[in-house]
C-alpha cells in the first residue's frame, strides 16, 4: 500500500512501489492529464511536480513520491479559474495538438515560482528537454512571459 498526497488530496493505492508515478496517476487515481510520452524522460510530457519541483513521472517509481506532495495538470485550476498560465497558453495559441502542454505548463509552474519574472533564457533553459512535435516553442516562451506578468498583477 503507498499513500500519495496529490493536489492537496491523500490517496492510499495497493500498487507495486517500483510502479511508475506516471502509470498510478493515470490508471489508478484517473489524473489523465498528466501525459505518456516516450517513457524513457526524455519528452517532459510526463512532467509533475514533486514538492515543488519538476519531476518525470515516467521515471520515477511510486514509492519515492510517497510522503511528498505531487501537483498535476488537474490541480492547477482553483475556485473554478484556471492558472494563469493555463489561461495564457490558451489565449496565444501556444498549443496545437496539447499533449506537450501539460508537462510544459507544469515545468512553467515551478519556473515561475521560483523566477517570478523570467527572461527568455531563463524560460528556455527551464523547458530544455520538453518536446513540441508542432513546434510552437516561440508561443509557449510568450505564454510564459504573459502568466508571468498577470501573476505579478501586470497588464496581459
Amino acid at each position: 500500500m503507498v499513500e500519495l498526497r496529490v493536489n492537496g488530496s491523500t490517496h492510499r493505492v495497493d500498487v507495486a512501489p517500483e510502479r511508475t508515478l506516471l502509470s498510478v496517476l493515470r490508471d489508478e487515481l484517473d489524473l489523465t492529464g498528466t501525459k505518456y510520452g516516450c517513457g524513457e524522460g526524455q519528452c517532459g510530457a510526463c512532467t509533475v511536480l514533486v514538492n515543488g519541483k519538476p519531476a518525470r513521472s515516467c521515471l520515477l517509481p511510486v514509492a519515492s513520491a510517497e510522503g511528498k506532495d505531487i501537483a498535476t495538470i488537474e490541480g492547477l485550476a482553483t475556485d473554478g479559474r484556471l492558472h494563469p498560465l493555463q489561461e495564457a497558453f490558451i489565449e496565444l495559441d501556444a498549443m496545437q495538438c496539447g499533449y506537450c502542454t501539460p508537462g510544459l505548463i507544469m515545468a512553467s509552474v515551478a519556473l515561475l515560482a521560483d523566477n517570478p519574472d523570467p527572461s527568455e533564457e531563463a524560460i528556455t533553459k527551464a523547458l530544455e528537454g520538453h518536446i513540441c512535435r508542432c513546434g510552437v516553442y516561440q508561443r509557449i516562451v510568450a505564454a510564459v512571459r504573459q502568466a508571468a506578468q498577470a501573476m505579478k498583477g501586470g497588464a496581459r
